[in-house]
């Protein structure tokens, strides 16, 4: 601001806007400094629906499918989902034996790492600071069908403004490609398809001389908001056995890393556990602001993670198989359609229910829309007007996997052990599941502290670490329990859920097959307590008693649109 005069005091109108000025800037940098400082999560991941250019376009790689198997009403009283996925659906994470082969084939590509298959990478490999190049400036600046190049030089142009990279970092590739290109069909055809028939300018991809050099930093994990990691037409299996023989995985497809500093964020990709998956689909974000993201970078650096997400595979029993006979969930298939010679691999698909495996569990799931008349059978119709008299009035809800936010089913690991309560049941009303009562919440309360707001809850029931076996020893997680033959595992009942929301908490999960048990009049009660709570579920998760003190769990579902529910993986950092 110019003064009166050059060394002359101010006069009393200067000497007012200078205490305005800086009362002003003050104020802005405040406000900076409190966006700064606030925890937000922010999505990277491609909303997955068949309007949508979500899968490779070239043949035979299968259309994804979001099937509506059952809907609430007189057959069932859940929305029931099956997912026709392949693992080259949406955001997805690629791994090694993409494009390193078996060590047993003796092949020139052949290594250890071709066999770090999705459910062998471990689980601090996922996350890490991000760290994000800007080639904005290489967006359409290629011929049609080819991709301009990354080379260490905009790297290390990277290196020069910020910092040195290194272990524990994420490269993240931005151009904004997937934002600028990902759209409904008939828009959608430029996102992949119009590069692979040479009539729109290829995605911004790395060249191989790039992911070596990375590999000298001892970076792990990329990103790039492309539609793949390979440059379009001939450098795609170039580039990606650069980086992955040297054990990297990546993002393809991610969005929306404009709202992400250059530095400093967290990063994180969830995939489902699939086995022998050279890729998979994916839900992959960001943490950005406050401590939180320095606490999961320190973590990701010092390989301080557990991994809480059996492996799912055909010879596991990960899905409902019913008490009866045609009320069973659409199994975990894997379908093999495309061959690859090179690496003596089948490309395949998966069909399978949404709640397969580790899965979110919406309020949509059990709650019908608002204004939906539902027909519910006699008994089930019977069961609410019991629940209704006890606990109110059934709510409704529309809110999907993809409404659910992302601070939802991420928080502060409360690890409840209810495993006293297994052997607690009368076997003569078999079938049936020992209750988790608000007693018992209160009485583990006075024992470790209250719950807080926004915990992530998870019952220890010790079932699935005790039963999860291949068959023909695969009775003892669902058949058994179900049918009567051995006790039902360790649920809460709805009391307990309303006592929970009550604490704030808003996520509860379980090391049991599901939340509800296995009397389906009170599970169904649970899950419209649940849901009428606006509260989520994870169900189907092991390994929670090696859970350290002071974790942080992260879980997240592929973002399809109008699932009901929807698999995922889940980890925890400490």
């Amino acid at each position: 601001m110019k003064l009166s005069g050059q060394g002359q005091k101010p006069t009393g109108f200067a000497l007012l806007m200078v205490v305005i000025g800086l009362l002003v800037t003050g104020s802005a940098v405040n406000a900076q400094e409190q966006a700064d400082s606030r925890t937000r999560f922010v999505d990277c991941s491609l909303l997955v629906a068949p309007e949508y250019p979500a899968t490779w376009p070239t043949h035979p790689f299968p259309r994804f499918q979001l099937i509506h198997e059952q809907t609430i009403g007189p057959n069932s009283p859940f929305s029931i989902d099956v997912l026709l996925i392949d693992g080259n659906t949406g955001t997805q994470m690629d791994v090694p034996p993409h494009s390193v082969v078996r060590p047993e084939l003796n092949r020139e590509k052949s290594g250890p790492l071709g066999l770090a298959f999705t459910d062998k990478i471990e689980a601090w490999q996922f996350g890490g600071e991000a760290c994000v190049v800007d080639v904005r400036e290489m967006l359409d600046k290629a011929p049609n069908g080819v991709s301009p190049l990354i080379m260490p030089a905009q790297v290390e142009a990277f290196e020069k403004q910020h910092r040195q990279l290194r272990f524990g970092d994420v490269v993240l590739f931005r151009s904004d490609y997937s934002d600028k290109y990902y759209r409904p069909f008939p828009d959608g055809h430029r996102y992949i398809a119009d590069v692979a028939d040479r009539l729109a300018p290829g995605y911004p991809d790395p060249g191989p001389e790039t992911m070596e050099f990375l590999a000298t930093r001892g970076v792990m994990t990329l990103g790039t908001d492309s539609a793949s990691m390979g440059p379009m037409p001939n450098l795609a299996e170039p580039t990606h056995y650069a980086g992955l023989r040297h054990g990297m995985i990546w993002t393809e497809g991610a969005t929306n890393l404009s709202q992400l500093p250059s530095t400093g964020a967290f990063y994180c990709m969830l995939s489902p556990k699939h086995a022998d998956g050279m890729y998979s689909e994916t839900r992959v974000f960001a943490i950005v602001g406050g401590e939180l993201p320095k606490r999961l970078i320190e973590s990701t650096r010092n390989k301080r993670a557990v991994d809480l997400s059996p492996t799912l595979s055909m010879k596991m029993p990960v899905t409902n198989p019913g008490a009866l006979a045609g009320r069973h969930r659409q199994v975990y298939v894997k379908v093999d359609f495309l061959y690859s010679p090179d690496l003596d691999l089948w490309h395949h698909t998966h069909l399978m229910d949404a709640t397969t495996g580790t899965h979110l569990i919406t309020p949509s799931f059990a709650l019908p829309p608002e204004g939906t008349a539902v027909e519910y059978s006699p008994q089930v119709r019977g069961w609410l007007e019991e629940y209704e008299a006890h606990y109110g009035k059934r709510g409704s809800s529309s809110r999907t996997t993809e409404q659910v936010p992302l601070e939802w089913t991420c928080g502060d690991a409360r690890v409840v052990d209810v495993r006293s309560l297994v052997g607690t049941t009368d076997r003569t009303k078999w079938p049936s599941s020992p209750e988790v009562t608000v007693d018992h919440l209160k009485a583990w309360e006075k024992a470790h502290g209250e719950f807080t707001p926004w915990q992530i809850v998870i019952f220890q029931t010790g079932h699935i670490d005790t039963y999860l076996k291949p068959t023909p020893e695969d009775k003892g997680v669902w058949i058994d329990p179900l049918t009567g033959k051995s006790e039902g595992w360790p649920a809460p009942g709805p009391d307990a859920i309303q006592y929970l929301r009550s604490k704030g908490i808003r996520c509860v999960a379980t090391d049991a097959p599901d939340l509800g048990g296995v009397d389906p009049r009170r599970a169904l009660m649970t899950y419209w307590a649940l849901g009428s709570a606006d509260m989520v579920g994870i169900e189907f998760l092991n390994n929670v008693g090696n859970v350290p003190e002071k974790s942080y769990f992260l879980f997240a579902p592929v973002r399809i649109r109008d699932a009901h529910a929807g698999p995922g993986r889940a980890i925890v950092l400490h």
